[in-house]
């Protein structure tokens, strides 16, 4: 009996012991059930989020890429419509060099081609000459383009498929239509770009309509039919994605049967907006490996469980055991590659700490060499003043030489504004603009640059208004741009056997100052205003001052452009708003 009662008590402790583990095996099952839950539902909300700020980026970014491409091109046709060619050609009706022209124009801008229609429609200039000769007489671009008069953009589908999309302007001489110039705007390129991207893009039109898309089959049809151009899944077919994949939220849209993310912008021009298609696939994946992690580590628990209550079992000990000695492996594994990412954390941290100090030292000699680079100019007339003073002096004529000295005075003054206004290349904008008329600037430079000129047999010619050409601006600064591009003159025709500057003002729809020299022209036009870019010689410049007289101009409302004469030199033009005009150009 005893030995009875020892088997009937061992055999309870046995069943308490099952009991116990049962109750420990079901709590961390529930327990990993409910954190996979939570995990799943917060991650999968936290990527999604992560993956539509992406998206909703990536728009920024092509939208304002396609403003840029539409901005740049929109003003080729009011350019292209002044020029005296091509109103010329269309008076007399020659046009053997209009292509050529044409074609000139083409490549100093970079549009995608550009059409000359006459009056009856006919092409009669193309950056394309297979067009020369066809008749768009019945093509929105050239009816727009006729009634009104302003620059007039067009989307016309292709009988082929896509859009063409152009800016159209009426050449017109004694309120006369002659013709109209039609640039083309390459905005397929885009398309070709967002085509080797993994997310579907188009953009739609102010009545919704496709004009650009990844899915050429898109083109032309509205938003929701284009998106149902294959049927989407079926109710069935639905619910099944919905079962195997239980945590995804809703999708936005189907493409093609398949659960995508839609994200809209708005595109800032004639209410066009872009969207784009995100696969959820991504995000799902990054939940599954999260999701994957945690349900191994549980699994692992539940080892380590067993592996303590259940002593009875020396195979389960041991393959627990071996099971704990990779888990401490992978631990060890990770510890390292977490000693490894803060010591990259640190150098990255050592590396910015640099970038930030580099670029102080490089602020502070660009101050440096800008500050020298605007004082040499005052300090060379003041040398020459000092030295005339002297010399009426010596011959007993103080009235004069006190006209020197007041000049120098006034030297003296303009180093002092120069020094405050140095400060426009680091933080734009200005505090003293008043009315300045451009032809007393263009007398003052010239006073300003008389000691260098009389150095050299330099022929300047001026060709001015009668009437003053008023403007709003610093007038400091604005003769600091006219001085930088006379210097910028004198430096190119060096060599030359007959150096010569022209300066051309004109008053139209803006102030206009052409600054022309017969020297060996511009090789680089696409860095000639950036900072340090010079093509002197080593100590004869250091490259700051067409990017301080860029910078400047474009405080003043206006822009300055460089471009190589046909019949060699370099030719730059300082166009400003005139004065009671730029009210209506900001309107």
């Amino acid at each position: 009996m005893q030995m009875t009662d020892h088997q009937f008590d061992g055999t309870a402790a046995a069943q308490g012991i099952s009991w116990r583990i049962k109750l420990v095996v079901a709590l961390l099952v529930l327990l990993a059930i409910g954190v996979v839950i939570v995990t799943n539902h917060w991650l999968g909300n936290r990527f999604t989020d992560a993956t539509r700020n992406r998206a909703e980026l990536r728009l920024a970014l092509y939208s304002g890429n396609m403003m840029a491409e539409l901005q740049r091109t929109s003003v080729v046709p009011l350019l292209l419509a002044s020029d005296p060619a091509l109103i010329g050609a269309l008076n007399g009706g020659e046009f053997s060099s209009t292509s050529a022209r044409l074609i000139s124009f083409q490549t100093e801008i970079g549009a995608a081609s550009i059409l000359l229609l006459d009056a009856d429609g006919r092409t009669v200039g193309a950056t394309n000459r297979n067009l020369l000769g066809t008749n768009l007489r019945a093509s929105r671009a050239f009816i727009d383009a006729q009634r009104l008069k302003e620059t007039v953009f067009t989307a016309e589908k292709r009988e082929a498929g896509g859009f063409d999309f152009t800016y159209s302007r009426a050449v017109r001489s004694d309120n006369r239509v002659l013709g109209v110039v039609v640039v083309a705007v390459d905005l397929m390129k885009f398309e070709r770009a967002w085509a080797g991207l993994q997310d579907a893009v188009l953009v739609t039109d102010s009545a919704g309509t496709v004009i650009l898309a990844t899915e050429p089959r898109w083109r032309g049809y509205p938003l929701a039919e284009a998106l149902a151009v294959r049927d989407p899944p079926s109710a069935i077919r639905r619910a099944l994605q919905a079962t195997a994949d239980w945590a995804q939220e809703p999708p936005d849209a189907y493409v093609y049967g398949k659960a995508v993310m839609q994200t809209e912008a708005k595109v800032p021009f004639r209410g066009w907006r872009l969207v784009t298609f995100t696969a959820y696939d991504s995000v799902r994946e990054r939940v599954n490996g999260v999701l994957a992690l945690e349900i191994m580590a549980f699994a692992i628990l539940l080892a380590l469980t067993f592996y303590l209550l259940s002593r009875q079992a020396w195979s389960q000990s041991i393959s627990a055991q071996r099971e704990s000695a990779e888990l401490r492996l992978l631990n060890a594994r990770l510890q390292r590659e977490v000693a490894e990412r803060e010591k990259m954390q640190k150098d990255l941290e050592v590396a910015e700490l640099t970038l930030a100090q580099s670029s102080k030292l490089a602020a502070l000699g660009e101050m440096s060499a800008a500050v020298s680079h605007e004082l040499n100019q005052p300090l060379a007339a003041m040398k020459t003043y000092l030295a005339g003073a002297r010399l009426l002096l010596q011959r007993r004529r103080p009235d004069e030489a006190l006209s020197s000295f007041q000049r120098i005075d006034d030297l003296i003054d303009r180093m002092g504004a120069i020094t405050r206004q140095l400060k426009s290349y680091a933080r734009k904008g200005g505090e003293a603009f008043e009315p300045v008329d451009l032809r007393t600037c263009v007398s003052s430079a010239l006073s300003m640059m008389e000691p260098q000129l009389k150095l050299r047999v330099v022929r300047i010619t001026r060709a001015m208004p009668r009437q003053p050409v008023m403007v709003m601006a610093d007038r400091i600064r604005l003769e600091q741009v006219i001085i930088n591009l006379l210097r910028n003159g004198l430096d190119a025709t060096k060599g030359r056997t007959s150096p010569q500057i022209d300066l051309l003002l004109t008053a139209g729809d803006t102030a206009t100052l052409t600054v022309r020299d017969n020297g060996p022209g511009i090789t680089d036009l696409e860095n000639l205003f950036e900072p340090f870019y010079t093509t002197k010689k080593a100590g004869e410049g250091v490259g700051l001052g067409l990017a301080i007289s860029s910078g400047i101009v474009t405080d003043l409302g206006g822009r300055l452009t460089a471009h190589n004469a046909e019949d060699g030199g370099a030719v730059f033009e300082m166009q400003l708003p005139l004065l009671g005009k730029e009210t209506e150009a900001a309107e």
